[in-house]
């Protein structure tokens, strides 16, 4: 059975090990190994995850059974009427089993409870995998953006929705 467990500052380390992990399973075909490196110290370190959950972000452990297989991190963001999917990471032996679509259901159910208008994420353009999952479970390809997050590194990527 698959859980959705909120996790909190004790649960950094586990998230941390997840990203580093699962980012090192999937990424090497789509950004350098550099890149990895750079974007997992700067979006997993402890004080950013601690200041997001501070600040509302709602970060979930994927169990199966007691085994952790995943994680997710979404929040609500109040101009726009819309839930931001930030993080979704399976590891890789956890995929094609139907785990992906029940963390996207989760996050949908959540996004209805809290009266959003969609559910929005960003996805690597190169990203062909999740790309796909994304549109079998309904949503679509808003836009394309390029964020330089840095070190001469970007994220070239399809905003994709979800509308409620």
């Amino acid at each position: 059975m698959i859980t959705f467990v909120e996790a909190t500052t004790k649960d950094i380390p586990l998230l941390q090990q997840l990203a580093r992990e699962i980012w090192y399973a999937h990424y090497p075909s789509i950004i350098s190994l550099q890149q990895i490196e750079y974007m997992l110290e700067l979006m997993y370190a402890t004080d950013i995850i601690d200041r997001e959950m501070s600040e509302g972000y709602q970060w979930r452990i994927i169990l199966y059974g007691e085994q952790p297989v995943g994680f997710l991190s979404f929040h609500f963001e109040q101009p726009l009427q819309k839930v931001k999917l930030n993080k979704l990471y399976l590891i890789p032996a956890w995929h094609n089993k139907g785990i992906g679509q029940q963390a996207l259901q989760f996050v949908i159910d959540q996004a209805r409870k809290l009266n959003a208008k969609a559910v929005f994420l960003t996805v690597n353009k190169k990203n062909e995998k999740a790309i796909a999952a994304y549109l079998k479970a309904g949503f679509f390809i808003d836009h394309s953006e390029k964020f330089d997050i840095g070190q001469g590194f970007f994220m070239d990527d399809y905003v994709m929705q979800f509308n409620l």
